[in-house]
């Protein structure tokens, strides 16, 4: 059986000591984002910029030790603090429906974050991007730790 990019998808779930609507705002913050927004170790961020409304935009430029590799979106729902939808495009996610959800929920102990991303041009695509996204609920966790 051969997939499609709208087979292909991934969800990754988190539970972050902070309440939902404090995390939400981390993901709408220019300078939070630059914090958390790292898919691994030798990731940093050389540049983080956004506009959190609805239709509005986001660029985040992550710097490995071999390249600059840009990524940008737009936001399509902002329903603080329950939800943001946005637009996912980067060298390695050409799908231009990529698509992100963030869903918070508040449970004991602080919020579960589910992050929902669809359409990858390939499984390499997807795997590599599960691990992404990963690394980056685990380094949201550890600036509210």
């Amino acid at each position: 059986m051969t997939l499609s990019t709208q087979d292909l998808e991934l969800t990754c779930t988190r539970t972050i000591a902070a309440p939902p609507e404090v995390l939400y705002d981390a993901w709408l913050d220019a300078e939070m984002l630059a914090r958390f927004m790292r898919p691994g170790a030798s990731v940093t961020i050389a540049k983080a910029e956004n506009d959190p409304r609805v239709g509005g935009r986001f660029d985040i430029v992550m710097q490995t030790p071999d390249q600059d590799i840009p990524h940008w979106g737009i936001y399509q729902t902002l329903d603080r603090p329950d939800r943001i939808v946005f637009t996912w495009n980067s060298p390695f996610t050409s799908d231009e429906d990529s698509t992100v959800t963030l869903d918070f929920k508040a449970v004991e102990g602080g919020t579960e974050i589910r992050l929902h991303h669809i359409r990858f041009p390939s499984e390499d695509s997807r795997n590599d991007h599960e691990a992404g996204w990963g690394a980056i609920l685990a380094a949201l966790a550890e600036a509210f730790a």
